[in-house]
């Protein structure tokens, strides 16, 4: 059996701000237990500290390409069912995920990563008209979702039509 080959993988973690914001959580369960022993507590807190940015960073969505299916979070959707990508940047990106946000469009955004892939739906049977997709590098994903969406669209072809 042939593995896929992964066309596009990224990992949306938070940013470096927020990383160091949630290691103060380290030095909070330290103070608790300072008092009792404070040898205990700085061990505690930091391993306190250490398994709250590691479960920060595990536990962040995987925007993903591969096998003709594109993955995002928990959210996975076969090529041929997608239009073409919209990558989108800094204004544009804003008014995506603000005022420009369609109702029915399924949603994996990030605070802090502020490119954005708008992929269409063109399944007529599902309510969801788009997904919008956090990225930091919007081309790159837009171009890995055209590359497989073309590939899943040729083999989607008949023999009849192929000859």
């Amino acid at each position: 059996m042939q593995k896929q080959r992964t066309e596009y993988r990224e990992r949306l973690t938070p940013s470096l701000w927020i990383l160091v914001s949630a290691a103060v959580v380290g030095p909070m369960a330290a103070l608790v237990l300072a008092p009792l022993d404070p040898t205990l507590a700085l061990v505690v807190g930091a391993i306190v500290g250490a398994l709250f940015i590691a479960a920060l960073v595990l536990l962040s969505p995987v925007v993903e390409v591969s096998g003709g299916v594109l993955r995002a979070g928990r959210a996975r959707i076969g090529l041929e069912w997608v239009g073409e990508p919209t990558p989108l940047t800094a204004e544009d990106a804003r008014q995506a995920r603000g005022p420009g946000l369609a109702r029915a469009s399924w949603l994996l955004i990030r605070g802090g990563i502020d490119g954005l892939v708008v992929v269409p739906l063109e399944d007529p049977d599902d309510p969801v008209v788009s997904w919008v997709i956090s990225t930091r590098t919007p081309d790159r994903l837009a171009a890995a979702i055209e590359r497989s969406r073309a590939y899943a669209q040729s083999r989607q072809m008949s023999p009849t039509e192929s000859s």
